[in-house]
């Protein structure tokens, strides 16, 4: 078992805590409703510290991710992020991850928890013939969240957090900065996986109780409350997010998952998996769907989904939608029963539910 180097401030803030990913995690502080409710309508600190830091370095370092990834990754701008998915041979999902450009020749891959060592020995395994360095630095972070409307007040009301290189205000959604904190340098990204505006801030793991303070302190007269990782899914869940393991995995070709865009089909060159994702799918392969019911019982992972008296699909995340105050579910179903409107039936422990599928994401934050 692994554990944070915030996990001592866990213990003092009476954290219950989770085995997620072979990490010792932070699953809720208080309560899973009043947690998320705060990151709707103010902000919530996460530590995910368990995601894993890979550093791309080299001339050829655009060029390699190109193959190595799904996406175009030369063709990012420098301090843009993106999103992005690891390939097997066979078009399916090793990890999604979100890759971060900090020089013309420098890129930093976060990866799940869960699969870092899947990332990094195919992003090693990869490197061949390129003019590149791949190096795991996961153990060097700590990786601290803030994410709500009012995250960005937090951030700038943070004492000894200072030396942006882009304003905060200035920052778009998906760019990251470099910054200080009391001489620690970090990086700041306007990323979050919550659907709210947030941060996602990188720092060396003897600073990171230090900022978690600092961020506390100053968070704490605007609503800013510690969140763990329950209230974490059922945000992520509202927006519309896949999760790996739930709805992404080794089988899963990026269309079904309704990620196809995020595959570069057009670059030039070619990239681990692109003669099974232009092969495409078997034939009735399931597609990735939004459910939503009336009620206050809820289909949970694995659920199975009826169109009549016919198994039509399973869900792969559910959940009473605490924003919503509905039922909601993402889930593969039959591509003839898949579209926006479909009546069909969850089975919860025995009891048919009516529910409609709808377009991803539930929740969308105003602009």
């Amino acid at each position: 078992m692994r554990y944070s180097p915030l996990h001592g401030i866990h213990e003092q803030l009476g954290a219950a805590f989770t085995d997620f990913a072979g990490w010792m995690m932070p699953v809720r502080y208080s309560s899973d409703l009043a947690e998320h409710h705060a990151v709707r309508t103010a902000a919530g600190i996460f530590d995910i510290s368990h995601m894993a830091e890979i550093h791309v370095r080299g001339a050829d370092a655009g060029a390699y991710l190109d193959f190595a990834l799904a996406g175009k990754l030369s063709a990012m701008a420098l301090a843009q992020a993106k999103y992005s998915l690891i390939l097997n041979e066979t078009g399916g999902i090793i990890d999604d991850l979100v890759a971060y450009r900090l020089a013309d020749d420098h890129f930093l891959v976060v990866a799940n928890a869960g699969n870092r060592f899947a990332a990094a020995t195919a992003l090693s395994e990869r490197a061949k013939g390129f003019d590149v360095t791949v190096t795991d630095e996961s153990d060097d972070y700590a990786l601290i969240a803030v994410q709500g409307p009012v995250s960005r007040a937090i951030l700038e009301a943070t004492a000894g957090l200072g030396d942006f290189a882009t304003p905060l205000d200035e920052l778009k959604y998906y760019r990251e900065t470099a910054a200080t904190f009391i001489g620690h340098d970090l990086i700041i990204a306007r990323t979050g996986y919550t659907g709210e505006d947030g941060f996602e801030l990188y720092i060396q793991v003897d600073a990171a109780a230090d900022l978690w303070a600092a961020l506390t302190v100053a968070g704490e007269p605007l609503g800013l409350v510690p969140a763990g990782l329950a209230c974490r899914d059922t945000l992520r869940l509202e927006a519309g997010m896949p999760l790996y393991g739930h709805e992404l995995g080794l089988t899963t070709f990026p269309v079904q998952a309704g990620l196809g865009r995020v595959v570069a089909l057009s670059k030039e060159g070619d990239f681990v998996g692109r003669a099974a994702i232009e092969a495409g799918p078997d034939a009735g392969a399931r597609v990735l769907v939004g459910l939503a019911a009336e009620g206050r019982r809820a289909g949970r992972a694995d659920y199975a989904i009826y169109h009549g008296d016919t198994e039509v699909g399973v869900i792969t995340s559910g959940a009473l939608s605490p924003t919503l105050g509905h039922p909601i579910a993402m889930a593969y179903v039959d591509a003839d029963v898949s579209d926006v409107g479909t009546e069909l039936h969850l089975d919860v422990r025995g009891s048919r539910i009516a529910a409609s599928v709808i377009s991803l994401p539930f929740y969308k934050r105003e602009a």
